[in-house]
């Protein structure tokens, strides 16, 4: 699952990207071996992964990890083809949720394509084009499933209402998330303005414009989105540090959290993911899945042979492991449990998964 980086020109996408790419290549145990030019992971930070290291003395410890994809080509008008148009239209439409990077800093040396700094109307320019682009798609549709519908075709007669109904509202300025069309149709069209959005506020070292975060914020509470506010260029500089004196860094900084870390976590919340853990001697290892996943998609997370010779899994939560300090104390006192093949997966599973191919 991924999140497309959105932006106009000039607000610090690229700068944010840069720090991306840098903590997934600062993360040496990273499972990812190959990552394309415009996908940058961020690790997510865990502290029960490392609590699981030393209960069962593994030998390596790989953290999970949210995908960020770059999408470049945005400008006014990207829906009637201006800039590189359908190419990030498409791009976008691949993925599952939207960080849009909006400029909350003031910079002589950096043209400011809206003039002056407007964070909101810099958003509008996005999601207006987003709407553009889905009311383009709405219109086609309708057009398409009416004639279908009128041969008593019972799919088409039932998508329709749905379609018409997400028109209307795109023609009165409103989002698709915000007009409660079900979920299933959302997927099924990719509407670009009814993916999950997450607002990220670049600010300067000097945080020299406040007051344009707070439009920021005001905007994310009107649309009930998340925000995160962080300095890209910062965050950029400090991932090329040794891992050893970055907390040196933040420290001098007064920065509680690093903003990716901030970022990473916020991006979890917004593709609704939960954690689940395979550990022992060779190695600790979190792995992220959509909630309501069953036990044997999880194990196809790990390999599809897993999932397909999936017999059951062997699970018990984190919590009671640190309650109870051991495996071997937790089979004594009950809390070893065997799941089947409907078993939904809990954040903070700790399984093995029993197969046979």
């Amino acid at each position: 699952m991924e999140i497309g980086i959105v932006g106009l020109p000039n607000v610090g996408k690229s700068t944010l990207f840069n720090a991306l790419t840098g903590a997934s290549a600062a993360s040496e145990n990273f499972p990812f071996t190959t990552i394309e030019p415009n996908v940058g992971i961020v690790p997510l930070p865990d502290i029960r992964l490392g609590e699981l290291v030393k209960r069962n003395n593994s030998q390596k410890e790989v953290p999970a990890g949210i995908r960020f994809v770059d999408i470049a080509g945005l400008v006014k008008g990207a829906s009637a083809g201006e800039g590189l148009g359908n190419k990030f239209l498409s791009n976008i439409r691949s993925c599952e949720a939207i960080a849009h990077v909006v400029r909350c800093f003031e910079d002589d040396d950096v043209v400011n394509v809206m003039g002056a700094l407007d964070p909101d109307g810099a958003a509008e320019i996005i999601e207006t084009e987003l709407m553009i682009a889905d009311m383009q798609q709405i219109e086609k549709t309708i057009d398409r499933l009416r004639k279908i519908a009128k041969t008593g075709d019972k799919e088409a007669q039932a998508k329709l209402p749905h379609l018409e109904t997400a028109l209307k509202g795109l023609e009165e300025g409103k989002s698709v998330r915000t007009l409660g069309i079900p979920e299933d149709i959302v997927q099924e069209y990719q509407f670009l303005s009814g993916k999950p959005i997450l607002y990220v506020a670049n600010i300067d070292e000097n945080n020299s414009a406040p007051e344009a975060i707070e439009k920021l914020k005001a905007r994310a509470k009107r649309e009930g989105a998340e925000i995160v506010v962080l300095c890209a260029k910062m965050e950029a500089e400090i991932v090329q540090l040794p891992e050893e004196d970055r907390s040196d860094y933040y420290e001098a900084a007064d920065i509680d959290k690093p903003g990716l870390h901030t970022l990473a976590e916020a991006g979890c919340r917004l593709l609704k993911l939960v954690c689940f853990f395979t550990s022992g001697e060779k190695e600790t290892r979190a792995w992220l899945i959509p909630e309501g996943t069953k036990a044997p998609r999880a194990a196809g997370k790990i390999h599809t042979d897993i999932e397909r010779g999936f017999i059951r899994a062997e699970t018990y939560t984190y919590d009671d492991l640190i309650k109870h300090e051991s495996e071997s104390a937790l089979r004594s006192e009950g809390l070893m449990r065997l799941e089947g093949k409907e078993y939904v997966m809990q954040d903070g599973d700790v399984v093995h998964f029993r197969f046979s191919v």
